[in-house]
């Protein structure tokens, strides 16, 4: 088991998390008020942006693909390497389906 470091850029937050343990698990046992509805990978209301490292979340099916890149679903992503990321930040995919919502009630 391997422990890395995930840092929560502009909260001064910094926890270890295990390769074996999700970031959303960590943040809740560290007491670090990480948002999150689902915890099945769907709902993206734990998503961060990832600014540096890797993880690996296969269980993300909220993700594009191309998202999975640069975003993270605490819920089920697992630290890879030490990470530096931005909560509350959402991946492209979600914008866009908040838009559209917004656009169709404005037509009504």
């Amino acid at each position: 088991m391997t422990e890395y470091s995930v840092e929560f850029v502009g909260t001064d937050e910094t926890i270890e998390v295990s390769d074996k343990q999700t970031i959303l698990k960590a943040c809740i046992e560290e007491g670090i008020a990480q948002e999150y509805s689902c915890r099945v990978g769907m709902c993206l209301a734990c998503s961060a942006e990832i600014l540096e490292g890797e993880v690996v979340q296969p269980a993300a099916r909220a993700l594009t693909d191309e998202e999975r890149e640069n975003y993270a679903l605490t819920c089920m992503a697992r630290p890879q390497s030490d990470l530096k990321l931005k909560r509350g930040v959402y991946p492209p995919s979600i914008e866009a389906d908040a838009a559209g919502a917004a656009a169709a009630a404005d037509d009504d």
